[in-house]
């Protein structure tokens, strides 16, 4: 019989590939954010970049071919080198290429760099979020890498190059050079002042360093800022993979750990087998000396969880544009609607309040940094997982199969509430910011106020927010972050959003009708609107 007999069913009704789109041309949150400023032509680029399907391409292949460890060469020589797929090297290099790693530090940079970065950061890592770990700790290491000025002016030109340079060399032999961070160890995590690692000092200035590192960032980089316990205390230490004389510097990747999501990249358990390192500032001024780069990484990870859900509502948008269901296109049907208009309301309320807080960067805010850093990265961070599990579900059972791209994105969302401080630490560094500084209360209040009378219910949160930085308590560190991280989202959307934005906003996340699960939506709410200003060309 003709083979055309057995022919069983036609594809019909599945939404088109997704690719050879914008990124930014849909994400009206983010045009908004750079308003007044002339970043949009360099953006644009990214924008189209992360949309092509070249690029879509090697962020699925890049995870689907994680990295290996090679601890010994066929012979039984140690090499502690990490492998990875070409896939991986390629979407590395278009991020050192755009400058994501350490283009703000560059002398010549404009006033608004460190606004430039996040926007593209945030663009960038919609393609593929794990190769932005090895970039974010870059960008983080400079400002702590010049407590200590002759090291800087020794490693920064090679960090700041746009050259991406993969492999084990000496650091003044290449071209490029990336760090990584090395802080927790297994008996203590978070609480670092209980590391056991040593530095003992050398009669050249170094110091030798041994101690196990439980989870070690981005393993395969050059160089890593650490820390130990020096004579004089906890000391922040900067180690190359490779040393002077062009010998291997004793660092021991003792396994990759087998993570949930961020399979592409490579974060490993480490010893330092008498490594050698140079301090970075003073003996016993470790923390203070690396707070820096924490506060840099924490900005990420709210960049990266915005990042995240904007993906997420990318794929929602995109497939509830053209999938139809019982007679009508799903966009159209009241209820999806509402739902990918929440996603899209949770998705412009994360990219607006990241944005801004790159801005601050610029402007030198320490004072509103301080504060509003760990409260939006505490719950930006703690919405991401629900906002991609409920964007997920708007494909239904094509949801739920890796084709889609979902469930990575899905297993990756949870990552950036727990790095740079989980839930818990984050909201108590929030209370400890205050009682050190109380004028960061001030600063955060101030920011929040440029909007006061604009609207009851937000005035009504703010209310409240007054009260729980009137009384903080430990047990109730979540509650006064969540508050001041909507209070503050709420008071950019009045003040940079169109009105039908920041009246959903308000409308769903202040007041008696809170949602507890996205789309459960008031009367009244232009959710096409909403819908149709994210949604993908």
């Amino acid at each position: 019989m003709p083979l055309g007999d057995f022919v069983t069913h036609q594809v019909t009704n599945q939404p088109p590939v997704l690719a050879e789109f914008d990124a930014l041309a849909c994400d009206p949150a983010l045009t908004s954010a750079i308003t007044g400023t002339d970043l949009l032509p360099g953006l644009t680029e990214i924008g189209r970049r992360t949309g092509s399907a070249e690029a879509r391409e090697h962020g699925r292949l890049a995870n689907e071919n994680p990295p290996v460890l090679r601890t010994h060469d066929r012979w039984g020589n140690r090499v502690d080198e990490v492998e990875f797929h070409p896939s991986w090297h390629w979407l590395m290099s278009q991020a050192v290429e755009f400058g994501l790693h350490a283009a703000p530090w560059a002398p010549d940079a404009g006033r608004d760099a460190h606004l430039a970065r996040a926007a593209s950061f945030y663009l960038w890592s919609q393609v593929e979020s794990g190769h932005g770990c090895p970039i974010s700790m870059t960008y983080a290491s400079i400002p702590a890498l010049r407590h200590s000025p002759e090291l800087a002016e020794r490693f920064e030109p090679g960090l700041r190059s746009r050259s991406y340079d993969f492999g084990l060399r000496e650091p003044s032999s290449k071209a490029g050079l990336l760090a990584g961070m090395s802080m927790t160890e297994k008996q203590g995590g978070s609480d670092v002042r209980a590391n056991t690692t040593t530095a003992t000092p050398l009669a050249d200035g170094g110091y030798r360093l041994v101690g196990h590192k439980w989870f070690t960032s981005a393993p395969m980089n050059d160089l890593f800022l650490t820390l130990a316990q020096a004579p004089g205390g906890l000391t922040c230490f900067v180690l190359p993979r490779v040393l002077p004389d062009g010998s291997r510097n004793p660092i021991r990747l003792q396994r990759l750990k087998d993570k949930l999501g961020n399979k592409s990249n490579a974060s490993s358990e480490i010893e330092y087998a008498g490594a050698i390192g140079w301090r970075v500032g003073e003996e016993g001024r470790g923390i203070p000396t690396i707070i820096e780069m924490v506060s840099m990484t924490r900005l990420d990870c709210v960049i990266g969880s915005a990042s995240t859900m904007r993906a997420a509502l990318t794929e929602a948008a995109h497939h509830v544009a053209h999938r139809s269901a019982f007679g009508s296109r799903l966009a159209d049907t009241p209820l999806m609607s509402a739902v990918v208009a929440d996603l899209a309301l949770e998705s412009e309320a994360a990219t607006a309040v990241a944005m801004r807080l790159a801005r601050a960067v610029d402007a030198g805010e320490r004072s509103l940094l301080r504060l509003a850093l760990p409260v939006s990265k505490y719950y930006v961070c703690k919405r991401c997982p629900i906002s991609v599990a409920e964007a997920l579900e708007c494909l239904g059972g094509n949801g739920y199969v890796e084709e889609s791209g979902l469930p990575r994105l899905y297993r990756d969302a949870p990552l950036n509430s727990i790095w740079e401080g989980s839930g818990n630490v984050t909201a108590l560094d929030a209370l400890r910011a205050m009682a050190k500084e109380p004028s960061t209360v001030d600063s955060l209040l101030a920011e929040i106020d440029l909007a006061a009378g604009a609207d009851a219910r937000l005035d009504a949160g703010v209310a409240d927010l007054r009260k729980e930085l009137a009384d903080p308590h430990p047990a109730r560190a979540r509650r006064l972050a969540e508050l001041a991280a909507l209070c503050l989202q709420g008071s950019l959307l009045l003040r940079e959003s169109p009105t039908h934005v920041a009246e959903g906003f308000l409308a769903t996340r202040f007041g008696t009708e809170t949602t507890r699960t996205f789309g459960t939506l008031p009367r009244g709410l232009d959710t096409a609107a909403l819908v149709e200003r994210v949604t993908p060309a």
